[in-house]
């Protein structure tokens, strides 16, 4: 069995479809944010893996509420991290581009710099570094972007708005990559058993999909996908103020993921079409 923290997020989800052999916990089963949780239902499920997919996400709340992201983006994930350790099992886990500052325009490779922009991206760095002083055995997965038909994610958004909306303004400056939740799941799965069987690939990886888009690109490919007539007008970041800042370059090198696992980069476009369809049929 392979545990999974995070029951009711986007990549959760997507690898409670992808396998028999997971087991989701959110918060009714194992509270995150109270000490010893996730130790004890690490010990009282005996899993052969963990994958967390468990995370403080709203980036700009975070920079008013500190101490709880903190607490589920780092305190717990060292709690899990300890506890796989103890046990012996290895440990993949989900971080984000925001520990980088989106300087320049080149990807950054798993070992680059970080240097996070805000509380979110503190907070996911930090829980990123007690997992490697925790000597478990760890792969630390970057990802961006992410998107489904399920939870909260833009993909969503943009499709709400254009059900009252002909026009919109949306972010051009900030280029990252959309990345499907279902290849994340199937990703960690992957990933999960590769380590199962050959613990010396633990490390950070990053897994984004294919190609690199703006925000605003990233809209007009919803709404073509969609059949929508929305217009999109291009701005910069600096006229969308939110409390956070925002990395303009998430771009992720991914070519160590790809020669390791021999996980290629997901097309987001055909994954898009897959999500779409699938919110209509739900409709």
């Amino acid at each position: 069995m392979i545990l999974v923290f995070g029951k009711n997020g986007q990549v959760a989800q997507a690898l409670a479809r992808a396998s028999e052999e997971v087991t989701c916990l959110g918060r009714a089963e194992a509270d995150l944010a109270i000490p010893g949780a996730a130790a004890k239902a690490i010990a009282t499920h005996r899993p052969r893996a963990v994958i967390n997919a468990a995370a403080y996400t709203a980036v700009d709340q975070a920079e008013s509420a500190p101490d709880a992201a903190h607490r589920l983006n780092a305190t717990a994930v060292a709690e899990i991290a300890e506890a796989c350790t103890a046990a012996q099992i290895p440990l993949v886990h989900l971080s984000t581009d925001y520990v980088f500052d989106g300087s320049g325009s080149a990807p950054r490779s798993p070992d680059a710099p970080t240097a996070p922009l805000g509380v979110y991206g503190a907070s996911k760095l930090a829980g990123e570094d007690t997992i490697r002083a925790s000597g478990a055995t760890a792969v630390i997965l970057r990802t961006a972007w992410v998107f489904s038909a399920d939870g909260a994610n833009f993909v969503k958004t943009m499709l709400r708005l254009a059900e009252t909306r002909d026009h919109l303004t949306v972010v051009a400056d900030q280029i990252g990559a959309p990345t499907p939740a279902a290849a994340i799941a199937e990703a960690c799965l992957t990933i999960t058993a590769q380590l199962l069987s050959d613990p010396a690939k633990a490390g950070t990886y990053h897994f984004a999909g294919t190609p690199e888009v703006s925000w605003a690109d990233f809209a007009r490919a919803i709404f073509a996908a969609a059949g929508r007539q929305v217009t999109v007008t291009d701005i910069p970041t600096a006229d969308y103020p939110t409390p956070a800042a925002r990395p303009l370059n998430g771009r992720l090198d991914c070519h160590l993921t790809e020669r390791t696992f021999g996980l290629p980069r997901p097309d987001w476009q055909h994954a898009l079409a897959e999500v779409i369809i699938e919110l209509e049929v739900r409709t």
